[in-house]
Formats: structure tokens, C-alpha cells, sequence
């Protein structure tokens, strides 16, 4: 018996379905840390296995218990009615949950108008996900210490950790991370207009959005959550407009609108938005060192990624 089958059949196991249900394993690609995996069942269900890393490798510090932040996630997700997987069990360390239908976006082929219809589709659901509200503030597996009582305390933890990733790791940085420190700190009071924990993805870029194409085209799910914290809803603008600017994005706006979400681009929002944008390319940067990632996506990063993160740090500097 291979591993990865000896694995599906002790987590089916724990979900208390029959080992024998199993009928195949299929590794996927497209998890830039956790391997995942299609098990395909007797009664033609599809089911997808999250597997972590070995703990003895290298990661970020908020790469702790990520699975059961996705799983958090997905609870959330479910008390609204946004598409996303459905937890079967979360259990010997993996987490098995149901599939979703559909195709990344980035790989479905799809009209410009199709591609405004299903924007404005995402805000509204971006919306319904910012209706839930979570007991406190930060990352829920609490990598970073238990969840703070307001949103300064938590999101400036989060800054920290990442820059002492920078440090740690010898990171290339635009600019030294003692300068992004300061500079990030000028734009610290902005953070105490938030005021309610409320679910955040973070991670909405369009490999993270399933198309469903059943008729018109529409969004069959929210993927991989496992990077979700309770905070301030615009820090999902960030990767919602990957490399640019919600505010250039009418289609999502006006769907986040005619969701319930409520949105003003104020002085301290935008000096928000920058913070948020600053710390996910710290992000995207800083891992490139413990997951040894090629030439090719170190290059990428330095040339699209970097002058973002400068651009972030001059708008807080600004």
C-alpha cells in the first residue's frame, strides 16, 4: 500500500467513512505549501486532503496550525452561504474536506463581460464573508500568541513576526527592514478605526476562486482559507486586486455594495490599505527563502512584487 493511500484511508477512518470507500488518490497541483490531494470515493464523491508540511521545515512564523484556521474559515463561510468546501474532518493532522466545482479563474477561458458578471458576483460574496464576526483579533491558530482585544495590538504583531521572518531568513528587501519597520509605524494609528474581529481571507487572488460553468459562468467556491484572520475586512481588497488598486475595480465595489458591505476610501483607509498591502509582499518576498523557491519566481518576485512593497512604503511615508 503506498503512503499516500495508507494516509486517505486513516483519515476516511477518522471522518467515519469505510477505508475501503476509497477507490483512487490523485495529488494536485497548485498548493504553494500544503500538499494536497483528490480522493475519489465508491459513491463518486470527490474529497480533498490537505496534508502540512514536516514541522522540522522552514516556514514563516505565522505558518503554524494553518489547517485549522482553514477549517475555521469554511465554518464561517458555511453561516452566510458563501461557496466554499465543506470540513469532513480535520484530524491526524490533515484536514479532508468536500470539493468544489469549477475551475481556477486564472485558468478558465472567459469573455470581458463574463469577467465583470463574476466580480461583481465576488464582492457581493466578499460581503456576506464580512458579516461574520470572530472573538477576537489575529490568526486564530494562534502562531502569534491568543487572539488580541483589538485590532492595533494584533495587526502590529503581525508586522513584527514578518519582518523578524525577513531578519531571520536574510531576506532581499527593497529597503532594509528596520526602515520598513519605521515607516509601517507612522500609519499605526489608522488601525484603531476598527473596532469589530471580522472574517478575512487574505488570500483572494483568482487561483483561489473556482468558475463554475453550468449555464452562465458563476463562482463555484472559495478555496484555501488557511490563510484567514479576524480583522479589518478591507485587508481582502489587497488580494482581491493582486498587484493593483481596489479602487480601479468598479465591478467588486459595486457587488460589496449591493452585499451589505460598506466601504469609504478615506484617508485612514487608504493608509490601511497600504499597510495591508505592504505586509502581504513582505509576505510573498520573505517565503521565497524558506521554500527555496528557483530563479525564475525569486526574479518574478524581485521585478513585479518589490517595487509594490516600495510603492506601499511610499504612500505610509507620504
Amino acid at each position: 500500500m503506498t503512503d499516500a493511500v495508507e494516509r486517505a484511508r486513516r483519515i476516511l477512518s477518522a471522518a467515519g467513512l469505510g477505508e475501503d470507500d476509497l477507490v483512487t488518490v490523485r495529488s494536485l497541483d497548485g498548493g504553494t505549501y500544503n500538499a494536497v490531494e483528490e480522493l475519489v470515493l465508491t459513491d463518486g464523491r470527490r474529497l480533498i486532503l490537505k496534508t502540512p508540511p514536516p514541522p522540522q521545515n522552514p516556514a514563516l512564523r505565522h505558518e503554524r496550525e494553518l489547517l485549522g484556521a482553514e477549517a475555521e474559515f469554511y465554518r464561517g463561510a458555511a453561516t452566510v452561504g458563501v461557496p466554499a468546501p465543506r470540513t469532513v474532518a480535520l484530524a491526524h493532522g490533515r484536514l479532508l474536506m468536500t470539493a468544489c466545482p469549477g475551475t481556477p479563474w486564472h485558468l478558465a477561458s472567459l469573455e470581458e463581460a463574463e469577467q465583470r458578471t463574476l466580480r461583481r458576483e465576488l464582492g457581493g460574496l466578499v460581503a456576506r464573508l464580512h458579516r461574520v464576526t470572530g472573538p477576537g483579533f489575529g490568526y486564530p491558530s494562534g502562531a502569534l500568541g491568543p487572539l488580541a482585544p483589538d485590532w492595533r495590538t494584533a495587526f502590529t504583531a503581525m508586522y513584527d513576526a514578518v519582518l523578524a521572518d525577513a531578519r531571520r531568513f536574510r531576506a532581499w528587501l527593497p529597503r532594509t527592514a528596520d526602515e520598513v519597520a519605521r515607516t509601517a509605524k507612522t500609519a499605526y494609528d489608522a488601525l484603531d478605526e476598527v473596532t469589530v474581529p471580522r472574517l478575512v481571507h487574505f488570500d483572494l487572488w483568482q487561483g483561489n476562486i473556482l468558475v463554475e460553468r453550468d449555464g452562465a459562468p458563476r463562482v463555484g467556491g472559495l478555496i484555501d482559507g488557511e490563510r484567514m484572520f479576524w480583522g479589518d475586512p478591507l485587508a481582502d481588497f489587497v488580494s482581491l486586486a493582486l498587484l493593483g488598486n481596489i479602487e480601479d475595480d468598479p465591478e467588486i465595489l459595486t457587488g460589496y455594495q449591493e452585499g451589505g458591505g460598506q466601504v469609504e476610501f478615506t484617508s485612514a483607509a487608504r493608509q490601511r490599505l497600504a499597510l495591508y498591502r505592504s505586509y502581504l509582499y513582505l509576505i510573498m518576498l520573505t517565503e521565497t527563502v524558506p521554500r527555496a523557491a528557483g530563479d525564475e519566481q525569486v526574479g518574478w518576485v524581485r521585478e513585479t512584487v518589490a517595487p509594490q512593497l516600495t510603492a506601499a512604503l511610499d504612500e505610509l511615508g507620504g
